[in-house]
């Protein structure tokens, strides 16, 4: 999670945090295979519970760093909430890659299960993706981006296989 944290001086730029974006790749990761296990589902059913989940995650993260903000005794005014909220929007926005994999897979001609694994595939991309972002944004090596891009996609192979050994 960022911190609420600003200034006049602190560019948008610099205060944008991937974090949420790592961690809601992750989560859609999860969804995709806690729905994948259940069985047979509709593809709607799918879509809607990656976004509402992000949805719900995002909520929960604002409340938390809004809260966290009030025992740190800020004031917590219009522009502090819109600002918490725009930082913590990443972990909607990982939802919506693997939703959008759900939706389109029909039109690849994949079955349920491809979409499953479509949508595992494009979560995990985007949470080495947002680490690689995250890392770059923070001045970052090209040595540590490769490292950070590795640790996050070993979490990836993590959820794979945790996956793998549900539905066999």
């Amino acid at each position: 999670m960022s911190r609420i944290k600003t200034g006049p001086n602190t560019s948008r730029r610099e205060r944008e945090d991937y974090t949420g974006g790592v961690y809601g790749s992750m989560l859609a990761a999860s969804v995709v295979i806690g729905a994948g296990t259940l069985g047979e589902f509709p593809r709607t059913e799918l879509v809607v519970l990656l976004l509402l989940t992000g949805l719900v995650f995002w909520i929960a993260h604002v409340h938390a760093q809004l809260f966290g903000a009030r025992l740190a005794h800020q004031t917590l005014d219009r522009r502090v909430v819109a600002h918490v909220c725009r930082d913590e929007w990443p972990i909607v926005k990982a939802a919506v890659p693997p939703a959008v994999a759900v939706a389109v897979s029909p039109l690849l001609g994949l079955d349920v299960r491809g979409a499953v694994w479509l949508a595992l595939a494009v979560a995990v991309a985007g949470q080495v993706g947002w680490s690689v972002a995250a890392a770059r944004r923070a001045g970052a090596s090209r040595r540590l981006m490769a490292a950070t891009a590795a640790v996050n996609l070993l979490l990836g192979l993590m959820i794979i296989s945790f996956k793998i050994v549900l539905t066999h």
